[in-house]
């Protein structure tokens, strides 16, 4: 294990349990909804702040019986700096997890730049308030700013960022501001890029999201190209602990990989869903790749391991668990199936792929 010499994966511990306020921004998505719910169960005293502008990813609803006198939502977009400083100023933020983002490949494709105002602008803008009143920022990033990775390698967090889809492209521009903060103004940051994440509440438009409640609508799984692409599939509780250790032991201006070193074809995902459900016959159709579909993706995590941190999901448990889940609550996802906003995306992103199959 080897680490450059500016950036050492330890350092003295921070204490975000001592400040005044925690900061989530996108708390209201999938990874930031989660990480909501466990930070609230370990910390039940400490005023956390949801800061989310709740657009068709970000839901209320998903930290339902959490809301009360030390969890606060805030609406407003994190591009709004005034809106920012306010909340900091107004809760005594000492700490920012920045989940917010807009993140699926395929609306990138389909238009690129909300992803640039949100992704880039926001988290500049996250950067310079956290300047401005020494606050801590952690930034959650993607393992596909790396790009394709040829097999054997394992992406390091030194490897240069090669990012080939709209929606990577702006998530590395993103961690390159946050690092060059920290070189320039002393800004105390912290990165983390994370595997393909899985789990309760991811929105619908994701590939094991999607295809659980397909199959369990009895609708084809629209499996891109031959399906053999290779992705970690890590459960989001695993990503949210790994944060948390991070938040306290990471050493400010350090990248941490995370995710479980293994991979599952796109294929063998689709496989292990009917599994879980239940539902093996259910009809897999290969359907027109994607422009740009990245390989593989694998992480080397040896820093973040070095931290004390380990998942307790394989992917093919992650996987499992996540599709039972969208079996256990239809209630939560049958309201955006029936959304005239994803039945839109539906037809323009799969018509023409499905009619064509």
């Amino acid at each position: 294990m080897s680490f450059p010499p500016t950036t050492t994966p330890h350092a003295p511990a921070r204490q975000p349990d001592t400040w005044p306020a925690l900061l989530v921004t996108g708390g209201c998505g999938f990874i930031g909804s989660r990480f909501v719910e466990r930070w609230r169960a370990a910390h039940p005293a400490q005023p956390v702040v949801v800061l989310d502008s709740l657009t068709y990813a970000g839901r209320p609803e998903n930290l339902a019986g959490l809301w009360g006198p030390a969890l606060h939502l805030e609406v407003a977009s994190i591009t709004d700096a005034d809106a920012v400083r306010r909340v900091c100023d107004q809760y005594g933020v000492g700490g920012i997890v920045n989940f917010a983002a807009q993140t699926h490949v395929d609306q990138s494709i389909l238009g690129s730049l909300e992803f640039t105002h949100t992704n880039v602008l926001g988290t500049h803008t996250l950067l310079e308030v956290a300047r401005e009143r020494g606050i801590h920022l952690h930034q959650v990033s993607t393992d596909e700013v790396y790009g394709d990775v040829p097999a054997p390698h394992h992406s390091l967090e030194t490897d240069p960022l090669t990012p080939r889809s709209p929606y990577a492209a702006s998530k590395a521009a993103a961690d390159h501001l946050v690092l060059a903060y920290h070189q320039t103004h002393g800004s105390s940051v912290t990165v983390t890029r994370a595997a393909n994440n899985v789990g309760p509440r991811q929105h619908l438009e994701k590939a094991l999201a999607l295809f659980a409640t397909n199959a369990l609508l009895g609708l084809p799984l629209p499996l891109y190209g031959d399906g053999l692409q290779q992705r970690d599939y890590m459960h989001v509780d695993d990503h949210c602990a790994a944060i948390e250790l991070v938040l306290r032991g990471g050493a400010s201006g350090g990248v941490f990989n995370v995710g479980t070193g293994l991979e599952l074809s796109n294929r063998r995902m689709a496989q292990l869903v009917t599994q879980a459900l239940g539902l093996p016959d259910a009809p897999v159709r290969h359907v027109s790749d994607r422009p740009g579909h990245d390989r593989r993706y694998s992480l080397n995590t040896d820093r973040v391991q070095a931290l004390g941190w380990a998942p307790d999901f394989t992917p093919e448990q992650a996987v499992l668990s996540a599709a039972r889940w969208y079996a256990a609550n239809r209630a939560w996802w049958e309201p955006i199936r029936r959304s005239e906003a994803f039945a839109a995306y539906y037809e323009r992103q799969y018509a023409a792929r499905l009619g064509a199959s």
